[in-house]
C-alpha cells in the first residue's frame, strides 16, 4: 500500500467549501419552497436537458475544468434567451436543443437578479401566513 497523495508529494484536491444553507432556516419558508415536488418532479426531463446543456457549455467555455459557472463570461442572458426562443423546437449546431439553452439562460438571468437583490430564499407565501 502506497503513501497517501499528500505524503507522496502528489497534488491534492482541496476540500470543497463548507455547505451553506441557501434557504432560510425558517420552517414555514422552507416548506413553502418545494424544490423537488414543485419543480424537479414536474420537469424531470427538462431539468436533465438543462443539466446536459450546462455540462456542454462548461466543456466549451472552460475545457478541462470541473463543472462550474464562470459568471464573468457571456452576461447577455436576455438577448440569448430571445435568440434561443426564436429557434425553439430545434437543435443548435452543437446538438443541444435551443429550448434547453433558453431554459439555462432563463435560470442564469433569474439567479443573477436574485443575487443582486440579496434574496434570502424566504418565500413570499410564508410571510403572508
Amino acid at each position: 500500500m502506497g503513501l497517501p497523495d499528500y505524503l507522496a508529494g502528489k497534488p491534492v484536491r482541496p476540500a470543497p467549501p463548507p455547505k451553506v444553507m441557501l434557504l432560510t432556516p425558517d420552517a414555514d419558508s422552507r416548506k413553502a419552497t418545494p424544490v423537488t415536488t414543485g419543480v424537479l418532479d414536474y420537469f424531470p426531463l427538462a431539468v436533465a436537458a438543462v443539466a446536459q446543456c450546462s455540462k456542454a457549455g462548461n466543456d466549451q467555455h472552460n475545457p478541462g475544468q470541473p463543472l462550474h459557472w464562470d459568471k464573468t463570461k457571456s452576461l447577455d442572458h436576455a438577448d440569448c434567451i430571445g435568440r434561443h426562443l426564436i429557434d425553439r423546437g430545434s437543435f443548435d449546431t452543437d446538438g443541444i436543443r435551443h429550448s434547453a439553452k433558453l431554459a439555462w439562460r432563463a435560470l442564469a438571468l433569474l439567479q443573477t437578479e436574485l443575487e443582486a437583490a440579496g434574496w434570502t430564499g424566504k418565500s413570499p407565501a410564508a410571510t403572508t401566513s
